[in-house]
């Protein structure tokens, strides 16, 4: 029993690691951004693969507001929430409550029924980069690199499209501007840095911040507002839903244009 239960796991993942190597999107990120691009893309049948460094996909949700795990989302989002089945109580002023944990985990259970394959425990440390493009994105476990910083040698996934879903520092995004000298699709050309909060602003420009930063390489939720100097919004959450959605069309586009 004990031999076969070790032989049917190594034998899982190892496939299902051995299928995401090529895949048609990797999202780097597994926050409400990136679960909802995923669904997207998987159900329109790309090969999806969605790297979270931390053990719970969700990002910033299940914490809530201070460990109160309510969230806010917009009236205008609901219709989204109806498609997870994610339960709410209107609070007035065209704002609704869903319960964290009900909405993390919905998210989550919508990508992997949809067909996208989430990786946890992996941390994406530096992108495939040829000919002035993003094509993939480099792997590594999470405690290799942090916090032990041991000197073990990655594997690659290709990718034609690379989601940056990192949440507030654009990290991905950011390591790719400095290691490839390259300018981004931004004001300045480089990663601008987010700003102080103010929830209405914010939630706006990290739908329109949702955007292409270079060829290859997307940027959604907390990430666009990262790159782009938008402000933060804290726990409201509608823009990360409209973001996903938003970087999944444009995404499609480029594949299937």
């Amino acid at each position: 029993m004990e031999k076969h239960i070790s032989r049917s796991i190594i034998k899982g993942f190892a496939d299902k690691l051995s299928a995401a190597v090529e895949s048609d999107v990797a999202i780097v990120g597994a926050g409400p951004s990136g679960l909802i691009c995923a669904k997207i893309l998987a159900e329109a049948g790309k090969r999806v693969s969605l790297f979270e460094m931390k053990l719970a996909p969700g990002g910033g949700v299940w914490g809530g507001a201070m460990l109160n795990n309510d969230i806010i989302i917009q009236e205008e989002v609901t219709s989204m929430l109806d498609e997870y089945g994610i339960r709410y109580t209107d609070v007035g002023e065209g704002l609704v409550k869903t319960d964290s944990v009900e909405t993390a985990s919905a998210l989550i259970y919508g990508a992997v029924h949809a067909g996208a394959t989430i990786f946890n425990g992996v941390v994406v440390e530096d992108v495939v980069y040829k000919e002035n493009a993003v094509g993939g994105v480099v792997i590594n476990w999470t405690p290799v690199l942090y916090p032990n910083k041991w000197h073990v040698d990655p594997l690659i996934i290709t990718a034609k499209c690379v989601l940056d879903g990192t949440g507030h520092d654009a990290l991905l995004t950011d390591k790719v501007a400095r290691k490839a000298g390259i300018k981004l699709n931004t004001p300045t050309g480089g990663v601008m840095g987010e700003k102080p909060m103010w929830a209405e602003e914010g939630e706006i420009a990290t739908v329109e911040n949702t955007k292409e930063v270079y060829p290859g390489l997307f940027v959604s939720g907390m990430a666009a507002n990262g790159v782009f100097g938008s402000a933060r919004m804290g726990p409201i959450f509608g823009g990360m839903f409209l973001s996903g959605q938003r970087a999944a069309e444009l995404i499609l586009a480029k594949l299937d244009g």
